[in-house]
């Protein structure tokens, strides 16, 4: 004879039960929201609005007449995967019609402690579409790079900011780089589009001067400007990591991405790649949050309280006094909280 096996719990069945229920609606949401973004993927980056309500009412009509049940989402996810095939073999490109500020690609040559950048930005800027355009060659010595400086950019969404960095020299020198969307003439940026094929990526390289200046004095936006306590031979090595991407996308283009591939979540990737430990949380999705996070990692300066700290930081006046001034890097750094680790 056979022992026979014990009966289950009530219980353990209604708790089975319930994790299969769950699973089944995390499966359903999963498919709901691929069948939106599918949607939204045609209509902006492919056809337009008519073949987003076909593959629409392609989809549901597979769903509601193929039978038994499993062939009809199986035939589904297959459509499904002829549009992520199709969106993903959407190749950027570097030859458009380009806006002014973003139409020239900058590339950076090392020779020792030398580093020669091509097409730094210095525009002048008297409004956002009223402007002098002007493209330098500057040279920078990287045995004297001091340290790194994080710009933060209010444009008015307080959970999302704009990031970017400037690399300090002990000769004075600022060099700003801005990791933003290459825009063609005829666009301007949109959130939703940013999630899709619609903007290469491009590293805006300029004098302070432009990058800050066209935020505050152009476009009426907000900056904050923190010193990072990135030791100097990290901040070199940081700037040597941007300056290979920065040749590379002059020869082969990437696309931008408001979630994976932003201003934020790009200076990370930076990061990572020197082995700098940039543990994983929400305030680098959610950057208006941001600058807590770096308090609360001590990589500002954590001698003052924080909200003493971002307000100090704030270089939006001095930078509106100064645009015109010589020596606008040193003044618009005057009341900012000095490097945790240096000058």
């Amino acid at each position: 004879m056979t022992e026979r096996e014990p009966p289950q719990s009530p219980t353990a069945g209604r708790l089975r039960r319930i994790a299969r229920g769950l699973l089944r609606g995390l499966l359903i949401a999963a498919a709901g929201l691929a069948f939106l973004w599918a949607c939204v993927a045609l209509a902006i980056d492919g056809f337009g609005v008519v073949l987003a309500v076909a593959y629409a009412l392609g989809t549901l009509a597979l769903l509601v007449f193929v039978r038994p049940r499993r062939r009809s989402w199986l035939a589904a996810g297959a459509l499904f995967v002829l549009v992520l095939g199709w969106w993903l073999s959407i190749a950027p490109s570097n030859d458009r019609e380009w806006q002014a500020d973003v139409s020239r690609l900058t590339t950076m040559q090392v020779d020792g402690d030398r580093l020669t950048v091509t097409n730094v930005r210095n525009f002048v800027y008297r409004s956002e579409q009223d402007f002098t355009p002007r493209w330098e060659e500057r040279s920078y010595d990287l045995s004297r790079i001091v340290g790194v400086d994080l710009l933060v950019c209010d444009w008015g969404a307080p959970m999302i900011v704009h990031t970017m960095l400037s690399f300090e020299f002990a000769d004075g020198k600022h060099l700003a780089i801005s990791i933003e969307t290459r825009k063609e003439r005829s666009e301007s940026y949109s959130a939703l589009r940013g999630f899709f094929r619609q903007f290469e990526l491009y590293y805006a390289v300029g004098d302070e001067r432009d990058l800050i200046g066209v935020r505050t004095v152009a476009r009426g936006e907000h900056v904050r400007l923190h010193r990072l306590s990135l030791p100097r031979d990290q901040a070199r090595a940081l700037l040597l990591d941007y300056a290979h991407q920065v040749n590379r996308l002059a020869e082969t283009p990437v696309w931008y991405n408001a979630l994976d591939q932003n201003c934020t979540t790009t200076i990370r990737l930076h990061a990572i790649e020197l082995g700098i430990e940039q543990p994983w949380n929400w305030r680098i999705l959610i950057n208006g949050y941001g600058e807590e996070l770096l308090y609360m990692r001590g990589m500002v300066n954590t001698s003052i309280p924080f909200e003493e700290l971002r307000a100090r930081a704030d270089v939006t006046e001095p930078s509106r006094a100064a645009y015109a001034q010589a020596g606008f890097s040193q003044l618009i750094r005057a009341s900012v909280p000095p490097r945790p680790n240096g000058p």
